[in-house]
């Protein structure tokens, strides 16, 4: 076989991840990292302890993964819903610890459930369900779940994702905003509304997306939109009247001179 052992790199990935940490992660989440090829889902130095970007998602780096799925404290046979799939690697640990037909995810970007089914499927959890929402809406034909991640930053659960746990479940998101987020887990309180019951240290993830906000997607906010509209116009466009005397001799040959 050419190249390391990848179940060696997983072990030398998870004494990075204790390092990280601190703390060994929780049991059921290492033996499920020690099992994910991590290198189906991401292309470049997968076993590094470090996050990075690819194909128009964050891809999370392996200490954080484990300290979202710490505090999420899933167990086998858990209803499962992850928002924000990003390369798939998380929705394969967790199937890793569940099921995999007991793993819904969702993401906003087309092409990122697009590679996320591919990735998943090459690793061989292509039982896990990715489809295309808008992750605060959760996904409320398969609810209720057990257990819900959200993979982005959000200053408080959505409302929407509340109302699809379980009694006796738990939402994990990181709270806050910028670089200033701390993982929370949140469970029911039994009126309608959510209490926080653990933490499990810092992390900075991209903010949770609503529909419209998607990469590619039309600005919803008019001011910003016309204010970039404005922007490829007049004075300031990149090609123009405004601009062609800049280069004018250079596009002018023969009797044209």
């Amino acid at each position: 076989m050419d190249g390391p052992d990848p179940a060696l790199l997983r072990e030398d990935m998870l004494d990075a991840v204790e390092h990280a940490l601190g703390d060994a992660p929780a049991e059921e989440v290492r033996e499920a990292m020690t099992t994910v090829p991590r290198e189906e889902f991401v292309a470049e130095a997968p076993y590094a302890n470090r996050a990075g970007e690819q194909g128009g998602t964050r891809v999370l780096a392996p200490a954080t993964v484990a300290r979202l799925l710490s505090a999420l404290a899933a167990e086998e046979g858990d209803e499962t819903l992850v928002v924000g799939v990003g390369v798939g690697y998380t929705a394969a640990v967790l199937a890793e610890i569940v099921g995999a037909r007991r793993v819904h995810a969702v993401d906003i970007s087309r092409r990122v459930v697009y590679d996320a089914r591919q990735n998943l499927a090459a690793a061989g959890y292509d039982a896990v369900l990715v489809d295309r929402a808008d992750g605060a809406s959760g996904l409320p034909a398969y609810a209720p779940f057990d257990r819900v991640l959200v993979e982005a930053a959000a200053v408080e659960p959505p409302r929407d994702l509340l109302d699809q746990l379980a009694p006796d479940g738990r939402l994990v998101l990181p709270r806050g905003r910028g670089a200033d987020q701390t993982v929370v887990a949140f469970e029911p309180d039994g009126s309608g509304g959510a209490v926080e019951v653990d933490t499990a240290g810092p992390v900075s993830l991209s903010p949770l997306l609503v529909e419209g906000e998607e990469a590619g997607a039309g600005v919803r906010n008019r001011t910003r939109r016309e204010d970039a509209e404005f922007s490829d116009q007049g004075y300031f466009a990149k090609s123009g009247w405004e601009h062609e005397w800049i280069d004018w001799d250079d596009r002018l040959t023969g009797t044209d001179r």
